[in-house]
C-alpha cells in the first residue's frame, strides 16, 4: 500500500493577510508611477504625503507628473483594487455557497447580466437616479440573472455543477445576444462603451467612479465577512448546518445578493472581468485552508493584487496601445479552469 499523500503547507493565519496588504501597497505604488509618464516609487510616495498634509518626501520631478498621478494612475489604480477586491469575495462567496469549485460571477452569467442591464441604460438615455442609474440597473439585472441561475441548478435540496454550468452558458449565451442587439440599435458613444465592457477596461476610471464602487465593495465585503462562520457550517452539508442553527435558504439568499452587489458595481464600471473571482480563491485556499474568515478578505486582497498587476500589463505591454483587461484575465483563467475541470473529473472516475 502506498504512503499516503502529505498535507499541504498552510500559511500562518496571522501573518497571510498583512503579507497580501504588503504586496498589495507595494504593487500600487509601482503602478502609479509606471506609464508613459514614469514617476519613480519615492515621488509617488512623496506625492501621496503631500496631498495628505505632509511635508516628506521628494515630489514628482518630471513635468506633469503630478496631474498624471492625481488626475489618471491613482484613481485607476484604486478602481482596480475596489473591482479586483470586489470580483475576489464574490468568487470566494460563490464557491462556499454553491458547494462547489467551479462557480464564479462570470462563469454562471451574472457579469453578463449586469452588463446587459448597464447597457440598457446607456443605450435608451435613462437616468432616474442620477449618476446611480448604470449602477442601480447592473446590480438588478445581476440580482435577477443569479437568482434565475440559482433556481434552476438546484435540484433535490443541492446544486448540481453540471446544470449549474450549463444554465450559466445558456445564460451567457443570452445575455450576448441582447448585448448584440443593444449594440445594433446603439450610437457611437453607446457602442464604444458597450464593446469596452465586452473586453474589460478601466480606462474610464475617474474618481467618481471610485467612489461610486467604493460603497458597493466595502457593504460587500462586510456583509460577506458577517456570513464567514455560517459558510463553514455549510460547507459540512446542509444537514448538518441546519442541526447547527443555520437557516441555509436565508444564508444562499444573502449571499446571491452579495454577490450580485458587488459584482454588479464592477462590472458597471470596469466591464466584463472573468476568472478572477474563479482563481484568486482556489489560490488563497491552496495556502490558507477552507475557512471563510480567512479565505474571504484574503481573496478580496488576492484580487486587488491580481487586477492592479494585470491592469499595469494592459496598459503598458505595447507602447500607446492598452490590451484589453478581461483578455489578460482569461488568459490566465481559462487554463486554470480547465485544469480544475480535469481535477473535478479525476475525482468522480
Amino acid at each position: 500500500m502506498s504512503a499516503p499523500e502529505p498535507a499541504p503547507a498552510r500559511w500562518p493565519r496571522g501573518t497571510l493577510l498583512p503579507a497580501l496588504g504588503l504586496i498589495l501597497a507595494v504593487l500600487s505604488v509601482i503602478a502609479a508611477g509606471v506609464g508613459q509618464v514614469d514617476v519613480p516609487p519615492d515621488q509617488v510616495l512623496g506625492s501621496l504625503l503631500h496631498h495628505l498634509g505632509l511635508d516628506i518626501g521628494p515630489r514628482p520631478t518630471v513635468a506633469q507628473g503630478d496631474n498624471a498621478l492625481w488626475i489618471v494612475r491613482f484613481p485607476r489604480v484604486a478602481l482596480a483594487v475596489l473591482v479586483g477586491a470586489a470580483l475576489g469575495c464574490s468568487g470566494a462567496v460563490m464557491q462556499g455557497v454553491f458547494g462547489n469549485p467551479l462557480a464564479e460571477p462570470a462563469v454562471i452569467g451574472v457579469s453578463w447580466g449586469s452588463a446587459v442591464g448597464a447597457a440598457t441604460v446607456i443605450v435608451f438615455g435613462l437616468s432616474a437616479l442620477g449618476n446611480w442609474t448604470i449602477v442601480t440597473a447592473a446590480f438588478l439585472s445581476g440580482l435577477a440573472t443569479t437568482l434565475l441561475v440559482y433556481a434552476v441548478s438546484r435540484s433535490g435540496g443541492r446544486t448540481d455543477v453540471v446544470t449549474l454550468l450549463l444554465t450559466g452558458i445558456a445564460v451567457n449565451a443570452v445575455a450576448s445576444a441582447l448585448l448584440g442587439l443593444l449594440m445594433f440599435a446603439a450610437g457611437d458613444d453607446a457602442l464604444r462603451a458597450i464593446t469596452t465592457w465586452n473586453l474589460g477596461s478601466l480606462s474610464g476610471a475617474t474618481w467618481n467612479a471610485v467612489a461610486a464602487v467604493t460603497p458597493f465593495a466595502a457593504a460587500g465585503l462586510a456583509a460577506a465577512l458577517a456570513c464567514a462562520r455560517r459558510l463553514d457550517l455549510l460547507a459540512l452539508g446542509e444537514r448538518t448546518a441546519r442541526h447547527l442553527g443555520v437557516d441555509v435558504e436565508r444564508l444562499r439568499f444573502t449571499c446571491v445578493v452579495v454577490i450580485a452587489l458587488m459584482t454588479s458595481a464592477a462590472v458597471a464600471f470596469a466591464g466584463v472581468i472573468s476568472f478572477v473571482g474563479l482563481v484568486v480563491p482556489h489560490l488563497v485556499r491552496l495556502v490558507a485552508g477552507p475557512a471563510h474568515r480567512t479565505l474571504i478578505p484574503a481573496s478580496a486582497l488576492g484580487g486587488a493584487i491580481v487586477l492592479v498587476a494585470a491592469d499595469m500589463v494592459a496598459r503598458t505591454a505595447i507602447p500607446y496601445q492598452e490590451l484589453p483587461l478581461g483578455v489578460l484575465t482569461a488568459l490566465l483563467g481559462g487554463p486554470f479552469f480547465f485544469w480544475l475541470l480535469r481535477r473535478a473529473r479525476g475525482r468522480l472516475a
